[in-house]
This record gives structure tokens, sequence and C-alpha cells, in this order.
């Protein structure tokens, strides 16, 4: 089965994804401050709903990829490596915005909520890439059951962003009064974010055990 490496970098990578601002985040904290608590997390189910349509897709098929095309497994680390780079440079570049500055969105009804959720969960880049470029990363094919590692390895993902996210769903009001008076704190937790990203990145790009190929 899967390893405890494994699990544990694929935590690891998911809670840095989740403290980084993307399209999830951004609809979720603004749901939140303009229209409540409950509202986020209807949010958030839709949310979390996008997160395990991906996740089946990966493992129906990536047992398949694997057998067929075991050198591509390179490439895709050296791709999930550079993405987490992005990432770290879109947290710590010059005039980024705070994703917890407020934002004015019109009142939904939950099943809207929801909807809207899902459509943010399933056309955000961070998570398309993830799933595709980032997971099997982790999955070690001589352990077997190539399958059954991306699921535990996918329910560990989604398990750390819905809580990751319910957490700033629950305190978007008050984080978002904090940071607006503390532009400083704000530029703290953005690098803060983008460095463990990066390192992140050079590890997994650098890594040279046989689950790299």
């Amino acid at each position: 089965m899967v390893s405890a490496g494994g699990v544990a970098g694929m935590a690891a990578v998911a809670l840095g994804m989740v403290l980084t601002p993307g399209p999830n985040m951004v609809y979720l904290v603004s749901r939140s401050v303009a229209q409540g608590r409950r509202a986020g997390l209807v949010s958030l189910l839709g949310v979390a709903a996008g997160f395990v349509f991906y996740l089946v897709a990966v493992v129906a098929g990536i047992t398949a990829v694997f057998a067929v095309v075991p050198a591509a497994y390179t490439a895709i680390k050296l791709a999930g490596a550079a993405y987490l780079l992005w990432l770290a440079w879109c947290a710590v570049r010059p005039g980024g915005g705070s994703v917890f500055a407020s934002r004015e969105l019109p009142p939904d009804r939950p099943a809207r909520l929801f909807a809207m959720g899902l459509v943010t969960s399933l056309l955000n880049p961070k998570i398309a890439v993830m799933y595709v470029s980032l997971l099997p990363q982790f999955v070690d094919p001589a352990l077997g059951d190539v399958a059954g590692q991306s699921l535990v390895l996918g329910l560990t993902q989604i398990a750390v962003a819905v809580t990751g996210n319910g957490v700033f769903v629950l305190t978007a009001g008050s984080l978002a009064a904090f940071l607006g008076g503390r532009p400083l704190w704000a530029r703290v937790q953005r690098r803060l974010m983008g460095t463990v990203l990066g390192g992140l990145a050079v590890h997994l790009a650098l890594d040279r055990s046989p689950a790299a190929g």
C-alpha cells in the first residue's frame, strides 16, 4: 500500500496549495465575507465535490498510464515541480494582493452556492495540475496497487484541503479585518508560503528515489 512518506509528502503539498491564494480560496473567502459562514460552507461542499471528481478520474486512468508509458513518470514529476515553482512565484511576486480583501457578491441560494463551488473547483488549474502532475509523484509502483495508492493520496489531499479551507471559511471575516489593517502580516504569509512551495519544488525535482523512475 502507499508509503507513509508518500502520504506525508502529499499532505505537505496539499497544505501549501491550500495556503496559497487561488480560485477556490478567493471564492470561498469572498462568499463567506459577503454572505456569511453558512454560505461559505455550502460553497465548500461544492469545491470538495470537484476534488472527488478529479480523484475518480485519476484513479480510473493512472494505472494504465504507468503501465503503458513508465518513462512518463519523470516528465510528470518535473512538470509538477515547475508548477510548484510557479505557485511560489505567484505567492511572493511584487504587487500581489491579499485574498482576504473585501469583495462584493450578491446573495445566492444553497443550490447555486454548491454549483458555483463545484464549477470553481473543476475549472481551477491548481487542482487539475495537482491531480495530473503532482499526485502521481507520491505513488510508488514498486509497492503495487497503484490505483489504491492514488485513492489514499487523493483522499489525503481532500481531507487537508477541506479542513484548511473550512478554517478560512469560518474565520474569513476576522482575518479580513485583521490583515486589512496589517499589510506586513499579509506579506509575511505570502512569502512564507512561497518559500514552502519553492522548497517542495526543488526537493521533488532533485529526487532520485526508485519511484521517480
